[in-house]
């Protein structure tokens, strides 16, 4: 009895009537299994070809998409960059060349003012000069004229001392030969 209910449920039995290991490998079930598997396989791919891959190429699109948008965006920033560098090297070269100009103007101009001092400068020491060369020709004057009268009275002392007599006019005469040199 137990062998009748066996195959009648469908288990693989050998030939004394014992069950075989795995019912999936029975050549009985082979047919049915296969009917199954294309049925199961056909409703896999309709479900993925319908539902899945529609929603996973929808994604990957859009992925794309904005993967492209992206790097559109980033050039276009990187070309705003490379122009707003652009503009700032061309804004230092100009702030440099007009650093440059304001020296050369501040130069000339403290020039020009040193300049006019130093004239001022050489007038007054011209001036100073001219002024102190009059003094010294003016003490000159009267240091030989002092030398002259202190030669007079000197000779006069010394020939009045030798017991000559002393003439004003021989001594101013000697005195003039002696100063002409």
């Amino acid at each position: 009895m137990a062998t009748e209910t066996n195959q009648a449920v469908g288990v693989c039995v050998d030939a004394g009537g014992s069950a075989l290991g795995m019912p999936q490998l029975c050549a009985d079930w082979m047919p049915n299994q296969i009917f199954w598997l294309v049925i199961a396989l056909i409703a896999i791919y309709f479900v993925m070809s319908r539902i899945a891959l529609p929603r996973i190429s929808a994604v990957l699109a859009e992925r794309s998409g904005t993967i492209t948008n992206d790097i559109a965006a980033a050039e276009d920033l990187k070309n705003k960059a490379a122009e707003a560098e652009a503009a700032y090297e061309k804004a230092l070269v100009d702030a440099r060349a007009e650093a440059q100009k304001i020296v050369a103007e501040a130069k000339a101009e403290i020039q020009a003012e040193l300049d006019a001092e130093l004239k001022k400068a050489d007038a007054q020491i011209a001036a100073k000069t001219a002024e102190s060369e009059a003094a010294i020709a003016e003490i000159r004057a009267g240091a030989v004229q002092s030398v002259t009268e202190v030669a007079k009275d000197t000779a006069k002392e010394l020939v009045a001392a030798l017991g000559g007599k002393s003439d004003a006019k021989a001594i101013n005469a000697a005195v003039a030969a002696r100063m002409k040199g």
